[in-house]
């Protein structure tokens, strides 16, 4: 939005760039330019003096020139008509004796975004690739790449691929790294710039010349080139090794990718290399540069992961700083973890326990998470350090610690009987959801030897109705049945109110289908109910899925010295290990596996839902095959039947097949298995439709009882197929 008065100012700079007395006196006309420059920099429209900034550009000036281009550059897509008039100042200023001035020209001609303007910049930048000056070649080798993408999809030049390929060798550095960038964005639809054997050498006999920044880029490069003997790729390493002991933090992890990637066959040479980048990481994690420290931390982490323990004699480099901001002390909570052995167990987690007690509630949570880690391997001392901080009696503190219990004694069954001491009390603490379910899951697996387990169950089942979580009603429903099979005396009432609650009065589909199973369940027999239930209550084999260390180098050299490590997808579920998820799970034990768990999980997944969808698509066509033996004898009587959809089981919610039914949402459909009749139904005013669901009988033959029906009763139709 323009400023309060800025029109005024506009005109009167545009009377003043007009008058012949300010433009005589070089010093005032150059300062009535500062002035429009500064109005659009504030995003002031100064638009209509477009035409007098360009007959300011007849200047032998420099200082004027580069105000006047910077103003046409800008303004270019607005006034293009005007835009053309400055096309023969720039051109003519191609041809100038001053470098500054040709480079200048050409640098503003290839900014002009308008249409038109590629006849007009070509014949300059050809010129520019030959010129004597090397500052007029850096801007016309960045040219090439800017008319490359005013041309948009235009078949590539030949010529000027050919002429940059020749400037890879140039005598400037700045115009071999030029030439790389834009024979990439030139190419990138071809796969890039092609570097060979004669390129890449010239390259790293060239490195020395370059300045950092070059010297990183060219590294990047030299990544497409694979060599092809063992002799030339130890030449090749010689040369690199020097750039190990640069200065420059990208320097230095763009020659160490290099080194890996070159020598993915010899696995000493890799870990040499590693150990020599220990201290440039140490440095940038030390940075002031929270973005760089992020970075370095990120890389710490990738190669702990080959290469355990190879920072433990600088583990208290990675303490947490007091303005260290909460994504760089999540990192440094999660290294610490991967350092800990006898010698420094008891420094980190006194560096862990101040943390617990963070102003931040994630970082607190974090923290705790973080000693449940450690507490695989050290269960005595971290478990006394747990059990010490439920004494703050503070919710995110409890409810933390809860899980990490809950997910320790899994996997070291040898905790069970400290952490079971330590629960009394806290279900009076705990508010959120995860808590809640680590706390219950813990009663009902553990119950056995927790005096009041049921006791505190039953408060849960009393505020039942007051529950909003589905998750933290199955959880409770799982905890009681389980209890109920080794304390029956004790649960059965409260299991009674539960299960009828769940069956009667919810309205969460899955919570009551929850209830209808256990139900079924206890009705089949209390024998065939603890075959079930009473699964282990331990499993020290699921540390092999997280603890997935000392893995290959070449498994994450790719994603080295990239953004990848910095969006590490198994480090964000290990932070946010108490976060409730948006599904329905019960008996959740564990939230972190490794890559081989994360891959077994997929594939049972996928095939598991193979075999549903098999299964429910043979289901449905024994359905429709059988529908002449539907029981609706009720409902034929009145009026005839269209069959709009068919469901197997209990559907949470019945979709119909055309527009005309969606104004019908079916939702809280509850059916009684022992009846066939409709048990539920509604009526649409706007079509006269009433709309039932039916369950239907597919024979004794298919094993399948619980198959139902959505039909619409309209007497202007008979019964037709779904």
């Amino acid at each position: 939005m323009p400023y309060l008065g800025s029109e005024d100012a506009v005109k009167e700079l545009k009377r003043a760039l007009s008058n012949p007395n300010i433009q005589a006196d070089r010093l005032r006309y150059r300062n009535v330019i500062h002035k429009v420059i500064r109005h659009m920099t504030q995003g002031v429209d100064v638009s209509s003096v477009f035409m007098e900034m360009v007959k300011a550009s007849a200047t032998v000036d420099i200082v004027q020139k580069k105000l006047v281009y910077l103003y046409m550059c800008t303004y270019a897509c607005q006034k293009p008509d005007l835009a053309l008039l400055a096309i023969n100042t720039l051109c003519k200023d191609c041809s100038d004796p001053n470098p500054m001035v040709r480079g200048l020209a050409l640098r503003s001609m290839c900014n002009l975004r308008m249409p038109g303007i590629i006849e007009y910049i070509q014949q300059p930048i050809h010129n520019g690739l030959r010129d004597k000056a090397s500052y007029v070649r850096r801007v016309a080798v960045l040219g090439c790449s800017k008319m490359h993408s005013q041309q948009g999809d235009v078949e590539v030049d030949g010529v000027v691929v050919n002429e940059l390929y020749s400037l890879l060798r140039d005598p400037d550095p700045i115009v071999v790294v030029n030439c790389l960038r834009a024979l990439e964005e030139i190419l990138k639809g071809e796969g890039g710039v092609v570097i060979n054997k004669p390129i890449a050498h010239h390259l790293l006999n060239r490195m020395a010349e370059l300045d950092q920044w070059g010297q990183s880029e060219v590294l990047g490069f030299l990544l497409r080139y694979n060599p092809k003997t063992e002799d030339e790729l130890f030449d090749i390493l010689n040369l690199l090794d020097n750039f190990l002991k640069s200065n420059h933090t990208s320097v230095v992890m763009g020659a160490t990718k290099l080194f890996l990637v070159l020598a993915v066959e010899f696995p000493n040479v890799q870990r040499d290399v590693l150990g020599r980048l220990k201290g440039p990481l140490l440095a940038a994690s030390a940075s002031e540069s929270k973005e760089m420290c992020f970075a370095a931390l990120c890389h710490v982490r990738e190669i702990l992961r080959s290469m355990p323990g190879h920072f433990s004699s600088h583990y208290k480099k990675f303490f947490c700083s007091y303005n260290d901001p909460h994504y760089i002390k999540s990192q440094k909570m999660d290294i610490l973890c991967e350092l800990v052995n006898d010698e420094n167990v008891h420094n980190v987690l006194e560096e862990l326990r101040i943390c617990c007690t963070d102003i931040s509630v994630q970082l607190a949570q974090t923290a705790i998470f973080a000693i449940g880690r450690i507490a695989k391997t050290f269960s005595e001392k971290c478990v006394k350090i747990l059990s010490q901080l439920l004494e703050f009696n503070q919710e995110h503190i409890t409810s933390a610690v809860i899980q990490t219990f809950r997910d320790l004694v899994w996997l070291c069954p040898q905790c069970i009987a400290k952490v079971c001491l330590a629960l009394p009390g806290c279900e009076e603490i705990i508010q959120d959801n995860e808590g809640k379910r680590a706390l219950i899951w813990l009663l009902g697996m553990h119950g056995d030897v927790i005096s009041n387990a049921p006791y505190i169950l039953e408060d849960f089942v009393d505020n039942i109705k007051t529950e909003i979580s589905p998750t933290v009603k199955i959880e409770l429903l799982t905890a009681v049945v389980r209890l109920f099979l080794s304390r029956p005396a004790e649960c059965q009432d409260m299991l009674g109110r539960l299960i009828y609650y769940c069956i009667e009065e919810e309205i969460d589909m899955a919570v009551r289908d929850r209830g209808l199973f256990y139900y079924r369940l206890l009705a089949s027999g209390v024998n065939e109910a603890k075959q079930v239930m009473n699964s282990p209550k331990s499993d020290p084999t699921l540390s092999v899925l997280e603890n997935q260390t000392d893995q290959p180098i070449n498994t994450w050299v790719p994603a080295f010295n990239t953004l990848m490590p910095l969006h590490d997808i198994k480090h964000g579920l290990a932070l946010t290990a108490g976060s409730e998820g948006d599904h329905h799970v019960s008996d959740c034990t564990w939230h972190y596996v490794g890559a081989a768990g994360v891959t077994a999980i997929i594939w049972l997944s996928v095939l598991l839902g193979f075999l549903i969808f098999r299964k429910k698509r043979l289901l449905l066509d024994k359905a429709q095959d059988s529908t002449e033996t539907c029981e609706m004898e009720e409902q034929k009587q009145d009026d005839e039947m269209e069959i709009v959809y068919c469901a197997v089981a209990f559907p949470e919610k019945v979709k119909p097949k055309s527009k005309e039914h969606e104004s019908t949402v079916y939702s809280e459909v509850a059916f009684n298995a022992n009846r066939n009749q409709p048990e539920y139904q509604t009526y649409n005013p706007a079509n006269e439709i009433t709309y039932a669901s039916v369950k239907m009988s597919t024979g004794p033959e298919t094993g399948i009882t619980d198959v139902y029906a959505v039909v619409k009763k309209n007497p202007t139709k008979g019964l037709s197929e779904p």
